[in-house]
């Protein structure tokens, strides 16, 4: 008698279910390294921009020009006191900077002054580009010597010199002497102010009645030939609202405003501000 035997032949499934976990699991953790890379890529490319922001926002407040005061100097004969012209053909401004500012370049500074009828749009003498010639670096004010130790030699050409690029100086240019400058970082070829530095600003008002007046030999530190004064386009009579606006390459603007005395008697030199 032969015994019965039966084969149970059983089907194990479990391994091919670990497989496929695994695949998905392999899966996942690389989906998460390649979103982890992005989010760390992201998260620096986010952190230098706002290094970047906050470094051009803090400058942007932290520079600013401070006008300690304005100055105002008629052309005047040097012997004949009653020879004094009916205008104020210079102001001369104070500036310095106001404390934690950042280093200003004036080479890059822009003033706009207007007496309510005429705006002049003024640069530094030694701005090569803004009034160059095409393809030129040749804009900066005629008479100009960058390696001039003070400010006062441009003064004259300031006043009574034309350039054949922008027109009359004094409509186009304005220029700077040191005050105070500890550190020796100012100069008329590299114009940047720092904490503590006292420039003199200066800019011509000459008006069209002063300009070519033969009766004029002195305005303000410049020896002149009045005839050979340019007129800025500005009249700076008694009783004129002034309106001057520096903007510096960064940092917030400066405005100054005044109204020039009611009369300005034998007086050469004028307080207009503060």
């Amino acid at each position: 008698m032969k015994a019965n035997k039966n084969l149970n032949m059983k089907r194990n499934a479990s391994a091919q279910v670990g497989i496929g976990t695994l695949i998905i699991f392999i899966a996942m953790v690389l989906v998460a390294a390649v979103a982890a890379a992005v989010l760390i890529q992201t998260s620096g490319v986010l952190q230098q921009q706002a290094q970047a922001t906050g470094k051009e926002a803090t400058q942007e407040v932290s520079s600013n020009l401070q006008v300690r005061n304005v100055e105002g100097i008629r052309a005047s004969h040097t012997t004949n006191t009653t020879d004094i012209s009916d205008t104020i053909d210079l102001l001369r401004l104070s500036v310095g900077l106001n404390v934690g500012s950042a280093p200003v370049d004036i080479n890059q500074l822009v003033i706009s002054i207007t007496d309510g009828r005429t705006s002049n749009n003024l640069v530094y003498a030694g701005n090569k580009q803004t009034f160059s010639n095409p393809g030129e670096a040749d804009g900066q004010m005629s008479g100009f010597d960058y390696d001039a130790n003070t400010g006062s030699g441009h003064l004259e050409s300031l006043l009574t010199n034309d350039t054949s690029n922008s027109g009359d100086n004094s409509a186009n240019y304005f220029t700077v002497e040191k005050i105070r400058d500890e550190d020796g970082s100012f100069s008329q070829g590299n114009p940047v102010m720092n904490t503590g530095d006292l420039i003199l600003l200066y800019i011509a008002t000459i008006s069209e009645d002063a300009a070519g007046s033969s009766e004029f030999n002195q305005l303000g530190t410049a020896n002149i030939d009045g005839s050979d004064l340019k007129d800025s386009g500005l009249e700076l009579v008694p009783r004129t609202t002034v309106d001057i606006v520096m903007t510096p390459e960064a940092g917030a603007t400066t405005t100054v405003s005044f109204v020039t005395p009611s009369s300005y008697g034998v007086r050469e030199s004028v307080q207009l501000y503060p």
